[in-house]
């Protein structure tokens, strides 16, 4: 009998599923503490999608290894991840792989529903298109296609591997595994791949880089088994495991109540789910304009609901998470709804309190962005075709302003026909009709997001212990400290207590001192309110950057 494939963490035989993720693997084995922080804290798995950087393990004797982007391999050496370990036991720099040069007429940045219909139809149109994802496996968080299975979970999944092949047929060039880490004037892009550089020159470029979700910052929010809902769904999606036996998901918006039923249909016992906002039947005008606007989205929503009470999973309305606690291994969450203060015990909290768009490659380029009061979060200024104030840069989807999936597959079917056409400078064909879906499904999320509270939530009353960034472990209380200098803009901040520093580059922490600055200095949110994006975007080996160097000759 063949032995069953394994890798070694900290000593133990973690058995692991062709194609699982390492952090897959350590999830399923029990194990929810990766790494250490430099003040003695935990961490673990957190986004699920190598925003945050948390779940950093070292492989093989290579630090910074995230394992929720590693793929687990038979016999593969794993290790907590020490902060501020010895510099001897780093491994040496190894000379990165020859750089790699390309000019596509449309490149495509990121692999999901937004991206694949823009690569699709770009290519049908003639262009000759590359589309770069992150994962290994294209699909994006709204399709998360399964890396262990060839059966789909259900209709959505299907929906994305027919895409997938779809964009195959069309020619179009997928690359996965890769990581776009620089954009330029002129519609530069550096990339590594495998370790190597990548260099691309487009002559259009559509971003369709989508949203990460925003947590709900309370004490204990950054314990080991405290994750986001989409870090659980791509566990159960694309792994087929579960973040823990016994969960809790708190926040607001349907993501949540999905993922619920997922879980609870894959065996995990739902303890509760915290909703934000008031109950559905207390907005009666908003469920009528979803029904208008799609009548068979609108009973999909009614029947998960319907599947949670059949489960008898309860739904806590106007509920906020106050701390969660580690006790006996366990989490021990404290919500408070209407009806009072209550705690209940889980193997992993899940939070989802709205989106931020993954808009660090639009800001880098100069796209205009204007600040949207409602969702709290920036919007791209875009014409009728999705191209931005950059001529050539178009964006489709949650990276310009959180809209659904639905509106971001047809503004990206209307962004690969008109980059085409500017192509070969043609004349783009009739597009009323898309535009006719777009209105549709944009109805559609205008009165679902009525029903949640997608806006973020004030820190007016949480405490001073309360961590804000994650990275580099600063609290509310040291920002609040700093508000005493009157500073006048997030980087004043940023200099003064080190947020914004770490590995994640601020996406968690930036839009929250952004609102903290604006709250004491009266001054209206904008593009300039937030830390400036900086090259790279993302933590990356020093060779590829070297490497990518090389090619351009020290141009940049």
């Amino acid at each position: 009998m063949a032995r069953e494939p394994i890798v070694h963490f900290d000593g133990m035989s973690i058995p692991i599923k062709a194609g699982q993720s390492l952090a897959a693997a350590l999830t399923a084995a029990g194990q929810r503490t990766f790494r250490e922080t430099s003040k003695g804290s935990s961490r673990g798995i957190f986004c699920g999608m190598g925003i945050c950087q948390d779940c950093l393990v070292t492989v093989d004797g290579a630090p910074n290894q995230r394992a929720c982007m590693t793929l687990a391999h038979d016999g593969m050496q794993v290790s907590t991840q020490v902060a501020l370990a010895p510099l001897m036991d780093a491994p040496p720099l190894d000379r990165a792989p020859p750089s790699r040069q390309i000019s596509p007429d449309v490149l495509v940045i990121g692999g999901g529903i937004g991206g694949l219909n823009a690569a699709i139809a770009a290519a049908q149109a003639g262009a000759q298109v590359v589309l770069l994802d992150e994962r290994k496996v294209p699909g994006g968080q709204y399709l998360k296609q399964s890396a262990v299975a060839d059966e789909p979970l259900d209709v959505q999944q299907a929906e994305g591997q027919k895409l997938v092949s779809a964009a195959r047929a069309a020619g179009v060039e997928m690359t996965g595994g890769v990581e776009v880490w620089g954009a330029f004037d002129g519609l530069l892009f550096l990339a590594e791949h495998q370790g190597g550089a990548l260099v691309i020159r487009p002559r259009k470029v559509i971003v369709a880089t989508g949203a990460y979700e925003r947590p709900r910052m309370t004490p204990g929010w950054t314990l080991p088994g405290v994750m986001t809902t989409g870090a659980a769904q791509t566990l159960w999606r694309s792994y087929r495991t579960l973040p823990g036996k016994r969960v809790a998901i708190f926040g607001t918006g349907p993501l949540n109540i999905q993922v619920a039923l997922e879980l609870a249909q894959g065996g995990a016992e739902v303890a509760a789910v915290g909703e934000a906002a008031s109950k559905p039947t207390r907005n009666i005008a908003s469920g009528i304009a979803l029904i208008k606007a799609n009548a068979t989205l609108a009973l999909k929503g009614v029947m998960m609901l319907a599947g949670l009470r059949h489960r008898r999973i309860p739904i806590h309305y106007e509920a906020n998470l106050v701390g969660v606690e580690q006790v006996d291994g366990r989490l021990a969450v404290t919500y408070r709804d209407s009806s009072g203060t209550h705690q209940t015990i889980v193997d992993a909290l899940c939070m989802n309190d709205g989106f931020e768009p993954q808009n660090e490659i639009l800001r880098l380029l100069g796209a205009e962005m204007a600040y949207d009061q409602d969702f709290g979060h920036l919007r791209c200024r875009r014409g009728e075709t999705m191209e931005t104030t950059v001529e050539g840069l178009y964006a489709v989807g949650d990276c310009a302003g959180l809209g659904g999936a639905p509106a971001a597959a047809v503004e990206g079917r209307i962004a690969g026909r008109a980059a085409a056409a500017s192509c070969r400078d043609e004349a783009l064909g009739d597009i009323s009709g898309l535009h006719a879906q777009l209105r549709r499904h944009r109805a559609f999320q205008s009165a679902l997001w009525r029903m949640h509270s997608p806006a973020p939530r004030t820190l007016t009353e949480a405490l001073d212990e309360t961590i804000v960034c994650r990275c580099e472990e600063v609290t509310l209380g040291e920002l609040r400290q700093s508000l005493t200098d009157k500073p006048g803009h997030a980087g004043t901040m940023k200099r003064a207590t080190r947020a914004g520093m770490g590995r994640c580059q601020g996406r968690y922490c930036g839009p929250v001192v952004a609102r903290l600055v604006a709250e004491e200095t009266g001054q209206p949110l904008r593009d300039h309110s937030y830390f400036a994006p900086r090259v790279p975007i993302k933590p990356i080996s020093i060779a590829a950057i070297l490497a990518a160097q090389e090619a351009l000759d020290g141009q940049i």
